[in-house]
């Protein structure tokens, strides 16, 4: 294999929970009175830590979200979870090789510990991602793009920076990977090519994620 670790973001990586946590975001944000729909959720959300979110908002509208914004959209999140949550097609497949190699790989998300858990229970990817395996930028404190969550987790899996490659499918992942030092490989499953710009290749299928790692 080319890298000592394979970094992976979980929410459209790992867990294919986009489309439902943004579908729910885009609800919540025009009920409290910022109308958004999903394709701008998406477009402006996908990839983000909470913080962005209330960052966001507050410049564009100078209000600020209800002190129980997280608690309310996390219980409506997890509760879709439970009924809806898909691993993304043909990741087992990478992670069974990846392991089969000998190739360390973790998980690094913008996404709290217990969103990662949620949905890594649901899907049965518990049984890939011990818990030394996991990283959340709750860890860090400042989330993508900042390149701290990547740079964290490497040193914890105690590799180089430059012997890493982070597999991510938004924007803001794909530039804190790159502010990192470290290769991407950008998923345009749900993101435009050209949104991804600065991934060192790009792939649009997990079956040929394996082959892009050797």
């Amino acid at each position: 294999m080319r890298y000592d670790l394979i970094i992976f973001d979980n929410d459209g990586v790992l867990v294919d929970s986009e489309p439902i946590s943004n579908r729910l975001l885009a609800a919540y944000l025009t009920e409290l009175g910022h109308p958004t729909s999903y394709e701008e959720s998406i477009r402006d959300y996908m990839g983000s830590a909470m913080h962005r979110i209330h960052d966001l908002v507050l410049e564009r509208t100078g209000q600020r979200l209800p002190e129980d914004f997280d608690d309310v959209f996390h219980a409506r999140v997890f509760a879709a979870f439970e009924r809806e949550l898909k691993p993304v097609a043909g990741v087992g497949d990478v992670l069974e090789k990846l392991a089969a190699d000998g190739v360390p790989y973790c998980v690094a998300s913008s996404g709290s510990h217990e969103r990662i858990r949620v949905g890594h229970r649901t899907t049965g990817l518990d049984r890939w991602f011990a818990a030394e395996k996991v990283f959340s930028s709750q860890d860090v404190g400042r989330g993508k793009p900042a390149p701290d969550l990547f740079l964290y987790a490497a040193e914890r899996m105690d590799v180089a920076p430059e012997r890493c490659a982070v597999v991510e499918d938004s924007p803001l992942g794909v530039q804190a990977a790159v502010a990192a030092g470290m290769d991407v490989y950008g998923f345009t499953a749900m993101t435009p090519a050209e949104r991804l710009a600065g991934a060192s290749q790009l792939f649009c299928g997990m079956e040929e994620l394996a082959d892009l790692l050797v």
